[in-house]
């Protein structure tokens, strides 16, 4: 069973009706119990990074991430859960992000005509190692909405990559933690593999 997190906002329905097209049980809370106890977890996210964690932190979900994540069991961040995992965004500076990886989330610069947010389909260039992304063609097509974008300092986390006047991190894995920049639930039939990838690794 997998849970998804819900802090007050973020892409919740369309990721539970995402899962549950691909007949995957899934269910939506913001219980630290509940959380723990799946057996896999999805943190969505749309919204403010700063405004993300004040309610994660009075809803107590903020420490259950960090515990669900260190018990092991399969972890999945979308869009604004990547930028979550990374220590802050300068989208809020004052906001501590949850710190399981280094890196710099930072606005997308504004040039060469591109509009901000980044908003529409892009591919991107995957690690062929990637479990995230096994089975998918090297360079998919995936929806993107968002203004910042990651920079790891960890290269060996980095699952695959895109450019908009920039290259983006796009997608981060290591051990039992995932998490795209793009919107897996909202990129059509190699959303829903992606989907279907993290079910199984949940599944063992």
């Amino acid at each position: 069973m997998i849970a998804i997190i819900d802090y007050g906002a973020g892409n919740i329905q369309s990721v539970y009706k995402a899962l549950r097209h691909i007949g995957c049980e899934c269910f939506i809370t913001n219980k630290k119990d509940e959380i723990l106890a799946s057996d896999g977890a999805i943190l969505p996210g749309v919204g403010s990074f700063g405004d993300t964690v004040d309610n994660m932190e009075k809803l107590g979900i903020r420490e259950a991430v960090k515990e669900f994540i260190a018990s092991g069991k399969p972890f999945l961040g979308i869009c604004l859960g990547l930028q979550l995992l990374f220590p802050a965004s300068e989208e809020s500076p004052e906001a501590d992000g949850l710190n399981i990886f280094a890196g710099s989330i930072r606005k997308i610069p504004k040039k060469d005509g591109l509009k901000i947010p980044h908003m529409g389909w892009n591919s991107i260039e995957i690690n062929s190692s990637s479990r995230l992304f096994k089975g998918i063609e090297r360079n998919p097509y995936v929806y993107f909405v968002h203004s910042y974008f990651l920079n790891a300092y960890e290269r060996d986390i980095v699952a695959a990559q895109t450019e908009y006047g920039v290259m983006i991190d796009a997608a981060v894995e290591r051990d039992n933690v995932f998490a795209t920049q793009f919107h897996p639930e909202k990129s059509g039939e190699t959303g829903l593999k992606i989907l279907r990838n993290f079910a199984a690794i949940v599944e063992g």
